[in-house]
């Protein structure tokens, strides 16, 4: 089942996927998933808006927070419209059978164009980052993904990047400790930010079963526009 109608509203919501049980939106950068200290309106609560006007629902709209992006980052969010099916979707992430791809543009070649990459990430919540270390150090969690170079452009390389643990900032820590950046992560090493804040990482696919009607669900997520995003396209 492969998944292209995309729709959008006034609260400039991309809507990739939506069915009774689940609906899957393209985050923007900048939007934070669930609440926080800023108290800036997070991506859940423009979805409860888009659901309550959509289907004129009197009260409060239910909605479940499956999974996060980093606020600078872009790409594909997974919502539960249902309690039935959050508790089956949080499982799926649990046991990794749900299937992550994500783009990165780099500045720099990475030594070897694909390649798995096996670090112990260990946060630091002061800083809100963090560090790899290539074994395992007191606290750590072990964090493994794979990466293939997809395209050279003139200033950058974009690979894409297949998940196999969600650690906090896993792709950011993991490609900056190989020499690989993320365009715009200053936080990671990059020379300097986004003009918008955002930085060039987009979760592209989401593979899964669907957790009602067990038929398996491929959603594939546009980048956002500018330039260096075009140029990948």
């Amino acid at each position: 089942m492969s998944l292209d109608n995309i729709h959008s509203n006034k609260d400039n919501l991309e809507v990739l996927y939506e069915d009774n049980h689940i609906i899957v939106v393209n985050k923007r950068p900048g939007d934070i998933v669930q609440g926080d200290k800023t108290g800036d309106k997070p991506l859940s609560e423009v979805v409860k808006s888009y659901l309550k006007e959509k289907y004129n629902k009197p009260g409060n709209v239910y909605l479940g927070v499956v999974h996060r992006l980093d606020r600078p980052t872009s790409g594909i969010v997974l919502f539960s419209k249902t309690s039935k099916a959050l508790p089956r979707l949080n499982k799926l992430f649990q046991k990794k059978e749900a299937e992550k791809t994500y783009w990165a543009v780099v500045k720099n070649k990475p030594p070897k164009d694909q390649d798995e990459l096996v670090h112990f990430l260990k946060r630091n919540p002061k800083q809100n980052k963090s560090y790899a270390n290539t074994k395992e150090v007191p606290d750590s969690k072990k964090a493994i993904l794979e990466y293939r170079l997809i395209k050279e452009l003139d200033n950058y390389y974009l690979l894409e990047v297949d998940l196999h643990t969600g650690r906090h900032h896993q792709i950011r820590s993991q490609l900056s400790s190989i020499g690989c950046p993320i365009k715009g992560d200053l936080k990671y090493g990059f020379d300097r930010s986004n003009k918008d804040a955002s930085i060039h990482l987009h979760a592209r696919e989401l593979k899964f079963e669907h957790p009602v009607k067990k038929i398996p669900v491929h959603i594939t997520a546009p980048p956002p526009t500018d330039p260096i995003w075009n140029a990948v396209l």
